[in-house]
């Protein structure tokens, strides 16, 4: 028994010398190749910037009599608006009878439309936006959202309409100014 724990304590030995050993010259750690990385995926060559669009170009109907009216009673020249906003409305050199609107860095090309009221509706043929004009003041919408895009626009044939008005004297009522019997 005496020869077996002597072999037990002589393998103990062997295996506490030999345990710092073989973590200090793993033979993996040398023969194993560094770790790769993946390769780098190659870079796009860079988009190529598209060339930009042509808005495609409406082309309108030819105008009818009661457009050709509609378009001599548009108002025409550059419009002030709420919030020193500026329209500018002039006829169409390319269409007649249709009115180009400048807003903005927007441009429309109108039909012009006369309503039952007497008003002119100027009529986006792209069907984005709609202006009306009546004897005192205009306004551009979205037809779209159904939103102003500006208000209280005034041409200079509306200015001197609206100055003309205020200066006229005031009508008499002559329901309570008559004789009674």
């Amino acid at each position: 028994m005496a020869s077996f724990s002597s072999l037990l304590i002589g393998l103990n030995l062997v295996a506490l010398l030999i345990t710092p050993i073989a973590f200090a010259a793993d033979p993996i750690q040398k023969t194993s190749p560094a770790p790769t990385r993946k390769p780098a995926k190659p870079a796009k060559p860079a988009a190529k910037p598209k060339a930009p669009v042509a808005p495609v170009e409406v082309v309108p109907e030819p105008a009818t009599p009661e457009q050709i009216s509609a378009s001599e009673r548009v108002y025409y020249g550059e419009y002030g608006c709420d919030f020193q906003q500026v329209i500018h409305i002039s006829a169409s050199e390319r269409h007649p009878s249709y009115v180009e609107l400048r807003f903005a860095k927007n441009r429309y090309l109108m039909k012009p439309v006369l309503s039952s009221t007497g008003a002119i509706r100027l009529e986006d043929v792209k069907g984005q936006t709609l202006m009306i004009q009546i004897a005192s003041k205009s306004m551009l919408m979205n037809v779209k959202t159904g939103t102003r895009l500006v208000d209280a626009c005034v041409s200079p044939t509306q200015r001197v309409a609206i100055d003309l008005a205020k200066a006229a004297p005031a009508p008499e009522n002559t329901l309570l100014t008559a004789p009674r019997p």
